[in-house]
């Protein structure tokens, strides 16, 4: 029976008891409706896997005692770096959940001139901790036990320059220069793939992105929205460079 993995963002080793966060808690025992003496896993980001089981099921609280921990090594070789312009509510979510099953490492999310969502300071913040759930809920669902970095939301011209070390980067594009097929891997085996926003790169965005050295990627000849670019070009990589 595959048991359910959940993401708590607390130190673990074998042999601790630990009071679940209220998300994890809630979870395990409300929805799931397990009870004291059943098991799971628990999972914070650290490569490996810790087996538990529930020790006190409470109105209050929820109690674990971990059990094991198993390393798990299933990340890509290539590391895949997602910067992608903010798109509109389940569009963003959509995007952050499937590229992190994919398996990418990182995701910046930008702003650029044609961005439709406009984010003051608190709601950025609010933001990104819902999208932080998102990533979260699919390393549990997916098995990863790396959980993706996830950048505060920023301008285009500070993230793109923030990323000139990051090796290959590549701006989707169906006139772009390069075509996957030919392209030898990337140095370091890093990638850093840019994606509009749901009105696209302005010309201003295009000029910020090649002065940091982006140059175009053509996948096909045909125009992808901002929810589908992402995550077609996070596979053809993976299938080409990485483990798909």
């Amino acid at each position: 029976m595959r048991l359910t993995r959940c993401h708590v963002d607390l130190p673990l080793r074998a042999g601790a008891e630990l009071v679940l966060p209220e998300r994890a808690g809630n979870h395990l025992a409300r929805v799931l409706r397990l009870r004291e003496g059943d098991p799971c896993v628990l999972f914070n980001g650290d490569g490996h896997d810790y087996g538990a089981r529930l020790v006190a099921v409470g109105k209050r609280e929820v109690r674990a005692q971990v059990l094991a921990a198993t390393a798990v090594d299933n990340e890509s070789p290539l590391r895949i770096v997602l910067l992608q312009g903010i798109a509109r509510g389940e569009k963003m979510d959509l995007i952050l959940q499937k590229a992190t099953e994919l398996g990418v490492a990182a995701i910046v999310p930008v702003s650029g001139e044609r961005t439709e969502v406009r984010l003051d300071a608190e709601r950025a913040e609010k933001r990104l901790a819902h999208w932080r759930s998102v990533v979260e809920s699919a390393c549990e669902q997916s098995g990863r036990a790396r959980v993706p970095a996830l950048a505060a939301p920023a301008g285009l011209d500070a993230a793109a320059r923030g990323l000139e070390d990051e090796g290959l980067r590549l701006l989707l594009d169906p006139q772009g220069e390069h075509r996957l097929e030919a392209m030898p891997a990337p140095a370091a085996m890093t990638a850093v793939v840019a994606i509009g926003p749901e009105g696209g790169w302005s010309p201003r965005d295009r000029e910020i992105l090649h002065a940091a050295g982006f140059s175009g990627l053509r996948l096909g000849p045909r125009v992808l929205r901002t929810e589908t670019a992402g995550l077609a070009a996070i596979a053809a990589l993976q299938a080409r460079f990485g483990d798909l």
